[in-house]
């Protein structure tokens, strides 16, 4: 693919004629289904001194709801920076606590677990704090819960109405410990994640209005006008359209407008999105990269690191730009003009139009176990913004599938299963006597190492399994089918599902119902061979169906597929079709033409049985 490296973006690229037009437009309410719209206009200045900022901001609120809302909820983020706040308890009582969150003062055998917020002074905490809240231009009364703000309206808001809120803020960044914060251990001054006060979102579920403890997010989609005012030596990267390149310069444009004063000011404009993320630095580095048929790429990193870690990022480009294409490709055209890739917070995490990674790792590393993940939730979470905090394995789960089907190809591996990682991992749950089903709540899992598990990686196995269940083919229509009719709105389990139905023909509840919301495992074994006769027995809880390869005595090998009789179908395969297998028997038996030697059950490894052991037997 033909890359060109473009050092100085020209100012027609950033100018105002940069739209919501010039992205699809999101569907806020049909006959079969509304969501919230929330546009926003907001001004800060920052003092890169104090950490300290003065915000205004108005919202614009749609609701497209059958509903009467009475109230409405902010959350404001930063407030978790603080002794005492509900992320700091449950770093502290969780048994596995987040190496992020939490330190060890003891030893490696015997660990002292004590939470990094609990000692943050208060010039290092965070918080946000509203001076003044105006609904359609009248003071509306508040209290403040810890990360969240409730607020009484004074007026109904009544389906279909929109609303003004016009709120004044005042915020402090914390010490960088998660996603958010100053000074992080790369040196990066501000990485400005779930900084504002930020509208909680309404479907009709109701009000999501969860605490920040440590996890997801789940926001209202709309448009952002963000007008930041910061220390001119600062360069800013993150969501959204530079709209006065030639007033900024930092390698955005030409500098032709003279600074007056200590400070500039950055308006960005964000059409389509539910977030808005910036990180700033006096020694970013920034260059830009034009994808061949896709976005402009951005690069921001700091000029101070080794010369080998400057070369690193320069060589990262290229592949970025080739990993854009692949999952436009894989899943669904990427709708903006472009994304950035930034130095900043605390490891990687993804956002509107732009990732947070850290800078000072090996190039493999950096795009392997980082930018191929982050990038990939641009489309699952970020386009298709399912509830990551009720639904987390739908974001973690189907990035890593993304990122390692990705990764299969990008290093030529050509795995028969690209994602036998998460199909390990998930095993090693389901077998410890550790696991809950993956309708448990991103903050609501015992342990840690649980949640990863099962959000990451039975995730990614729910994806690939499916795969094995309707065929591959079939799979990848499914995910395209999936993008183009939820793209911009908040699908749910069962959307991926039906949308799986839709394409294959094949009947699926049994699977979300079976894989996604118990922890039943699956288990198959081939019980016993007696000349050309099979027996198989499932022992596990949960049914599916089986891709069986006998060899004969002759050395030929013969294909079998055993449809499930819940599926009401079967997938396209080359292999000889047998009478369907329900649930409830726990044996199954047929016959083949010809003496055998050994049966084998999914020589794919893409079932996720939780005991290949017994998945193979062979007569001496």
């Amino acid at each position: 693919m033909k890359q060109l490296i473009v050092f100085l973006l020209c100012y027609t690229c950033f100018s105002t004629s940069i739209t919501v037009a010039q992205v699809p437009q999101m569907v806020y309410k049909t006959d079969n289904y509304w969501q919230q719209q929330a546009n926003y206009t907001m001004e800060i200045d920052m003092d890169v001194t104090s950490y300290q900022f003065e915000g205004q901001q108005n919202i614009v609120y749609t609701n497209n709801s059958p509903d009467v809302l009475n109230k409405v909820f902010y959350h404001l983020y930063f407030n978790a920076f603080q002794p005492g706040s509900d992320m700091d308890i449950r770093a502290q009582t969780i048994s596995d606590p987040s190496r992020r969150l939490s330190h060890n003062t003891g030893t490696k055998e015997d660990p002292v677990y004590e939470s990094k917020i609990a000692g943050l002074q208060p010039d290092e905490i965070g918080y946000i704090k509203v001076k003044s809240l105006l609904q359609n231009g009248k003071s509306v009364n508040y209290k403040v819960e810890g990360t969240l703000l409730e607020v009484q309206l004074n007026q109904a808001i009544q389906p279909g109405e929109q609303v003004n809120f016009d709120m004044v803020f005042t915020g402090q960044v914390p010490i960088q410990i998660r996603r958010s914060g100053r000074n992080n251990k790369e040196g990066v001054a501000l990485s400005m994640a779930q900084w504002y006060p930020k509208l909680a979102e309404y479907d009709e579920e109701g009000w999501h209005a969860y605490s920040y403890i440590a996890r997801e997010f789940y926001s209202v989609w709309g448009n952002y006008d963000v007008k930041i005012t910061i220390d001119k030596d600062y360069t800013i990267g993150g969501t959204g359209y530079l709209q006065n390149p030639e007033t900024i310069g930092h390698g955005y444009a030409q500098k032709t407008v003279k600074t007056e004063g200590e400070k500039l000011t950055w308006h960005f404009i964000a059409p389509n999105i539910h977030d808005f993320t910036w990180a700033a630095d006096p020694n970013y580095k920034h260059d830009t990269l034009q994808v061949e048929n896709g976005p402009l790429l951005h690069f921001f990193y700091k000029n101070t690191m080794s010369e080998e870690q400057l070369k690193n990022w320069k060589e990262l480009q290229p592949k970025a730009a080739n990993l854009m294409t692949y999952f436009s490709n894989l899943i669904g055209p990427y709708p903006y003009k472009q994304y950035s890739i930034i130095q900043a917070g605390d490891s990687g995490m993804e956002y509107g139009m732009c990732t947070f990674i850290r800078g000072e790792v090996e190039l493999e590393s950096m795009l392997r176990s980082t930018v191929s993940h982050e990038m990939a939730h641009t489309w699952f979470q970020f386009l298709l913004a399912s509830n990551e905090a009720k639904h987390e394995w739908m974001d973690e789960g189907f990035a890593t599938y993304a990122e390692y089907k990705a990764m299969d190809v990008f290093y030529d591996e050509n795995k028969l299963n690209p994602w036998e990682k998460s199909y390990n991992r998930y095993i090693e749950l389901a077998q410890s006597g550790l696991e809950q089903p993956l309708t448990t709540y991103a903050d609501r899992y015992e342990l840690n190492r649980s949640y990863s598990t099962a959000a990451y990686h039975k995730g990614c196995v729910f994806l690939a399994q499916l795969g094995y269940i309707i065929g591959e083919h079939n799979l990848d229509k499914t995910i395209k089918t999936y993008y183009n009719e939820f793209v911009f709105k908040h699908p749910k389990p069962l959307d991926i599902i039906r949308t799986a139905e839709k394409v294959s023909g094949i009947e699926l509840d049994w699977y979300l119902i079976d894989f996604a919301q118990t922890t039943n495992t699956i288990d198959y074994a081939v019980k016993s061979i007696n000349k050309n006769e099979v027996i198989l027995e499932r022992i596990g809880k949960m049914a599916m169906p089986l891709d069986i390869q006998v060899t004969y005595t002759d050395g030929a090998t013969e294909d079998f597929y055993i449809p499930l009789r819940e599926m009401l179908g079967d997938k396209p395969t080359s292999a000889t079709i047998l009478k369907d297998w329900t649930w409830v028997l726990p044996t199954y038996s047929f016959e083949t033409s010809k003496k055998i030697r050994s049966v084998q059950i999914d020589s794919s490894g893409l079932m996720a049985d939780v005991n290949s052991k017994n998945n193979r037997l062979s007569l001496k």
